[in-house]
């Protein structure tokens, strides 16, 4: 047990160290990028740090694997250099038995980081992008999905519009039910429209059956109300900005994603796209202890052996490959190729295979 939580210690330290140094050089190099692309547009330097800040945990979650790997690499190799592996596998002890504990290290560093880390993701990489669409463009679209129905913002120099509709078409450009409430640019109300139907075009919102109020100071607006059948409403929304703006699940917490899955299925979008997601997630840590064990597989063994090197590339590009096996696997789930469980669960489950073959095999060896 005593060596188990040594070995444990040295993992956890190492993981710290080479997520700390990784954090460092993603936040420089991003900072460099923001400064160039926002500079010119006025934008302070205290708001780019915080841009910066907000894309940095998004940046560490997507190299998580990476991250396990070179732990893995280190852990072991400074084993192997100090003949503290040697020492270990004289007494008895199998290269399995050595390894329970930094994958149990890793698994629960996978645990926390669905649990706890993926919150945090998503709350900042959210921010981000409203900040990052209001420094671009000098407005913020946004949408959003309740019991009530869809809830959609656009707005430019004139004014800000907050669309609410009850539900979409499959093809996502007809909104029925809908409801347009538009502002002056000074943050009073301008007017309201009701449409039994909106399409999105090119530039434009599409109307039918079309009840118009305006609001006047003085007047009222019931009485001077216009009924329509066909109305046009400049737009700067496309059906792409919208798809990307709830596209994207990595904005919305795992705790959430259920309810949301459900949300956006009764409004009539497809879901598959958050439910592949979902499940890759919740797979994150079986495919974080796969790259633990694919690390170990190469590195496991003493230095005088030689052609570290080679094992060291060997271990990182076959982690590389596994990794991009499975967003290719992500892909197909979201295009419907393959089942949803099949996209998700098989690379992991596949990895952690592999990496057992190979262990089995230098242990027999």
């Amino acid at each position: 047990m005593r060596l188990d939580l040594y070995f444990a210690r040295k993992f956890l330290t190492l993981f710290a160290g080479i997520l700390g140094v990784f954090f460092l050089l993603m936040t420089l190099i991003d900072l460099v990028e923001q400064i160039s692309r926002f500079s010119a547009r006025g934008v302070a330097f205290g708001d780019i740090v915080e841009l910066t800040l907000l894309n940095a945990p998004k940046g560490l979650y997507d190299i998580l694997p990476l991250v396990m790997i070179l732990t893995t690499i280190s852990l072991f190799l400074g084993l192997a250099r100090s003949s503290e592996l040697v020492v270990v596998r004289a007494s008895g002890r199998s290269a399995l038995r050595s390894l329970v504990s930094p994958l149990i290290v890793a698994a629960l560093i996978g645990v926390m980081a669905v649990a706890v880390f993926n919150p945090i993701v998503a709350a900042t990489s959210k921010r981000y992008e409203t900040l990052f669409e209001n420094y671009i463009s000098g407005s913020a679209q946004a949408f959003s999905i309740s019991s009530e129905g869809l809830w959609l913002r656009q707005g430019d120099q004139n004014g800000q519009s907050v669309i609410r509709a009850s539900r979409v078409d499959s093809g996502g450009t007809v909104f029925f039910n809908v409801t347009f409430l538009n502002y002056h640019s000074s943050g009073g109300p301008s007017s309201r429209i009701e449409a039994r139907a909106a399409r999105l075009t090119d530039g434009a919102w599409e109307l039918t059956d079309v009840k118009r109020w305006q609001f006047v100071s003085g007047a009222n607006p019931e009485a001077d109300a216009e009924v329509l059948a066909e109305l046009r409403i400049p737009s700067t929304l496309t059906r792409e900005r919208i798809r990307d703006s709830f596209g994207m699940p990595s904005t919305i917490s795992i705790w959430d994603l259920p309810a949301y899955i459900d949300q956006l299925e009764r409004a009539g979008f497809s879901a598959r796209r958050h439910t592949v997601w979902m499940q890759r997630e919740l797979a994150r840590p079986l495919f974080l202890v796969a790259m633990v064990m694919i690390a170990s597989a190469f590195t496991m063994r003493h230095s005088r052996f030689g052609r570290t090197g080679l094992a060291v590339l060997t271990s990182i590009m076959m982690g590389f490959g596994l990794y991009y096996i499975r967003n290719f696997a992500q892909i197909l789930g979201e295009n419907g190729q393959i089942a949803i469980s099949l996209a998700a669960w098989t690379p992991p489950v596949a990895s952690v295979m592999l990496a057992l073959g190979l262990l089995l095999h230098m242990e027999d060896g």
